[in-house]
């Protein structure tokens, strides 16, 4: 693969990561309601969620969404009511001692799930990969070397955003004390995944 190709790819994934989505709102709720030691599991949850959105497209479910908007609007759907489902109980949710980080392998775990869910379950990001990784795969040369390139360029770069997004949210948790504003640090977050699951019901098929 060509430097500049290389680097063509890796400054346009820059871009789709900056912008904030689903994905990086739910993140930084996530954080500001358990602190930055939920760093992992929301990362790991967002990787494994786009490996999957990745998979999915490289088999053919992408051609297929892009084609068939009955399908599109039931991922879009099952993606809004979970992230609505994250909302509430985050928004609900009581503070208290065990909330600051996640000590418990259950709770670990139900942030990986969100994280994962909501990146693998977004209908728009498996078609995004359908049109987005061919435009950089040179059907002159081998495709496993070049697409090893891009997912693992693709990964890496998701990965420092996500952590980067989560330690700021975990570090303005943190940082203050009153359980008072605490309170509101899970208002907000659940407010954002509210906003973010109206963004994904206005998502519409092309």
């Amino acid at each position: 693969m060509n430097i500049e190709v290389w680097i063509a790819f890796a400054s346009a994934v820059l871009v789709f990561c900056i912008i904030p989505g689903p994905t990086v709102i739910l993140v930084m709720s996530q954080a500001l309601s358990h602190g930055k030691k939920s760093v992992f599991p929301l990362v790991a949850g967002v990787l494994a969620g786009d490996l999957t959105a990745m998979t999915f497209s490289l088999a053919g479910l992408g051609g297929i969404l892009a084609a068939s908007s009955e399908l599109f609007l039931i991922l879009k759907w099952i993606g809004v009511a979970y992230l609505i489902y994250i909302g509430c109980k985050t928004f609900f949710a009581k503070v208290d001692d065990a909330q600051e980080s996640p000590k418990t392998s259950s709770d670990k775990w139900s942030m990986f799930r969100s994280a994962y869910l909501v990146t693998a379950l977004n209908p728009k990001g498996i078609v995004f990969f359908v049109a987005f990784l061919p435009q950089f795969i040179s059907p002159a040369k081998d495709f496993i070397p070049q697409i090893v390139i891009l997912v693992a360029t693709f990964i890496v770069l998701v990965a420092l955003n996500i952590t980067f997004y989560t330690l700021f949210a975990g570090q303005v948790r943190e940082r203050v004390q009153s359980r008072n504003a605490k309170k509101w640090f899970n208002r907000f977050g659940g407010s954002a995944l509210f906003g973010a699951g109206a963004i994904t019901a206005s998502l519409k098929h092309s």
